[in-house]
């Protein structure tokens, strides 16, 4: 039972990547530390490992791959022999056919078959002679690039599962930088050229920079690193509360130390600080600072992007070899399948059974995040057979994990929003640092999330903001390409790691 008063040098909300990370570093240098944790379970946040019944469920895919040295190097430390190598393989999946991912456009006019695939060529070449010229939203743009045709099949459905938007509605802008280096036309030179036994080069169907092709994993999931983390921190004395929510942050009166009521379940925990650490979504934390802050209407219209994970073990050999696939289905709502057995092996107890893992993008409190586990279940079960990748009977168990607030939304305010709240937080407070993908309302890679927290601990331990975390550049490509813990310096490789989203298109 955790003691109803903490003082501590640091205070930490939020036991996910950003927040173990924080608590680890600052262990290791002798602070002492206390971290609050909603979950009752599981710590790691969305890089948490979901067990059930020995079947271990990775909540939306983790690659662990830097080009950090100093992320990397902190991996190998908290985790040194759990390591395993797994290989890259992501497919799209459309009416029983697997197709590459980064899309190949001349194998997919080759396996959509003949009359489809002149029915795409008529739709490109229309898109060609008469295109779109007041190109405004990722639809315009991606009609005119591919045609109609292509369009609705391999960019519409699943974008807008993801985005919970219609794609009429999404700026060109993001269509622009996500899907560049694709030439259909050229393409289709290649595979003529191919067939005519003039071109010797990989069948890429594109020009495009080499993909990493395996990545390390933790053989019992990402939330093995964090546990590892957090058994770290309690076992040199420091405090990790599970199942405690943030009440309410004030500073002492006189003072610039925090004082932070942690609610849990046997009664109020308050923890005295003279740093607090927040991995909160800004939106939460605003609301639990006294006096209010004076932007807390700006915070308050930050917007979040959630989704549901389906798991079903079904008496089967693997489905597919894929880490994932995506599935550009109209007739299904799933985005995207997991195979947990070729993340690791070790998440799947039962060498006869194949355990995959249905996601759902959703908003909080829509039709399907309000749906009972029974139902989605079943509605998992439907779709998999709707798809055709099994029969509904030899599915043998399932189970369901939410996970809200997946991906901060980046809509027309979300910037002057984010920019306003942290302005006044970093006037009024010093002492008050914001971390990771929800603390900074920022859509980033899990190696992001943890260099934000290294950055802010030597900030702690220097006395004062010597790094600005939010220094972040943009680049989608960062995670995909080039050789892990490449950057020595590391700091800039793992501060490029914030992705592109979509933003929603202003009205003319």
């Amino acid at each position: 039972m955790p003691r109803a008063e903490h003082n501590v040098d640091v205070a930490i909300i939020g036991a996910g990547p950003a927040g173990l990370t924080a608590a680890y570093q600052l262990t290791k240098k002798g602070f002492s530390v206390t971290v609050i944790e909603k979950d009752p379970t599981y710590v790691g946040g969305i890089s948490r490992t979901v067990e059930m019944n020995g079947y271990r469920f990775d909540i939306g895919g983790h690659r662990f791959f830097s080009k950090s040295k100093e992320v990397v190097d902190l991996w190998n430390e908290i985790l040194p022999d759990d390591f395993i190598q797994r290989p890259r393989m992501s497919r799209i999946y459309y009416e029983g056919k697997f197709y590459s991912y980064p899309l190949r456009a001349f194998e997919a006019l080759w396996n959509l078959g003949i009359f489809r695939s002149t029915l795409c060529m008529a739709s490109f070449a229309k898109a060609k002679m008469f295109p779109n010229r007041n190109v405004r939203s990722f639809q315009d743009w991606t009609v005119n690039a591919f045609g109609h045709k292509l369009f609705s099949i391999f960019f519409k459905t699943y974008t807008e599962k993801v985005w919970g938007m219609p794609c009429d509605a999404m700026s060109a802008d993001w269509a622009a930088q996500r899907i560049k280096g694709l030439s259909l036309w050229g393409a289709v030179k290649d595979g003529l050229k191919r067939s005519l036994g003039l071109n010797k080069k990989p069948n890429d169907g594109m020009e495009t920079k080499t993909l990493l092709e395996s990545f390390r994993y933790p053989r019992l999931g990402p939330g093995m690193m964090w546990e590892a983390a957090r058994d770290f921190v309690v076992k040199n004395d420091n405090w990790v509360l599970m199942n405690h929510s943030l009440k309410r942050l004030e500073q002492e009166q006189g003072s610039d130390r925090w004082r932070m009521i942690a609610s849990g379940p046997d009664g109020d925990v308050t923890i005295h600080a003279a740093h607090v650490i927040s991995s909160a979504p800004m939106r939460e934390l605003a609301g639990r600072i006294h006096p209010l802050p004076a932007t807390l209407g700006h915070a308050m219209e930050l917007k979040y992007r959630d989704f549901l994970t389906v798991a079903l073990m079904i008496r089967s050999e693997d489905l597919f070899p894929d880490n994932w696939i995506y599935i550009h289905d109209s007739k299904v709502q799933v985005g995207r399948i997991q195979n947990f057995r070729s993340w690791s092996p070790e998440m799947v107890p039962d060498a006869s059974v194949a355990c995959v893992g249905l996601e759902y993008f959703c908003f909080e409190g829509d039709g399907l995040w309000s749906s009972s586990d029974d139902d989605l279940v079943e509605l998992a079960k439907k779709e998999m057979a709707i798809l055709g990748l099994c029969d509904p009977d030899d599915v043998v168990g399932g189970a369901v994990v939410r996970q809200e607030k997946a991906y901060p939304v980046y809509d027309d305010e979300y910037a002057a929003n984010v920019l306003t709240m942290r302005t006044e937080l970093e006037e009024k407070y010093p002492n008050l640092h914001l971390v990771g993908r929800n603390g900074m309302h920022r859509y980033n890679n899990q190696d992001h999330a943890m260099m934000t927290a290294m950055l802010t601990v030597r900030n702690i331990e220097a006395g004062e903001r010597i790094y600005d975390i939010w220094g972040v550049n943009e680049d989608a490509e960062y995670h995909e390409a080039g050789e892990e813990g490449q950057d020595v310096e590391g700091r800039q490789a793992a501060l490029s790691s914030e992705r592109q989203v979509p933003a929603r298109l202003k009205a003319a």
